[in-house]
């Protein structure tokens, strides 16, 4: 079975891999879950080349849901998104919680758009 991919973009390398961390505890080794965070020399930034090979290798099959921290990490992944083919799809949905609800659907075969719903709808949760 193919599982839909995650990829997470973020200005921080560390960010998207403390992320991509805590989803593989939530979602299991099924679910590909790729960082693409911080500018190709490893400062804060984002990277086209990273969110593309981000993309390229979280797509199993299933789909590929993209999920950005803030403003240019928006802006570049929309445009690297504008550059393939459709069917990546770049969510608004808080960085963290929108991951794991992403990831914890995914885990369970949910088809891409389920998965981003799911991603979307972690903005309205309460904390507490």
């Amino acid at each position: 079975m193919a599982y839909v991919g995650i990829v997470l973009v973020s200005h921080s390398g560390t960010l998207a891999a403390g992320v991509r961390e805590l989803l593989s505890q939530v979602a299991g080794p099924d679910v590909r879950v790729e960082p693409a965070g911080g500018a190709d020399d490893g400062s804060l930034g984002t990277s086209a080349g990273k969110i593309e090979a981000a993309i390229a290798a979280a797509d199993a099959g299933a789909g590929v849901l993209v999920l950005a921290d803030l403003g240019s990490a928006v802006l570049t992944t929309r445009a690297v998104l504008a550059e393939l083919s459709p069917g990546p799809v770049l969510v608004d949905a808080p960085f963290v919680e929108g991951a794991v609800a992403a990831a914890v659907l995914a885990s369970t075969g949910a088809d891409l758009a389920g998965v981003a719903a799911a991603a979307g709808e972690a903005r309205d949760v309460p904390k507490f």
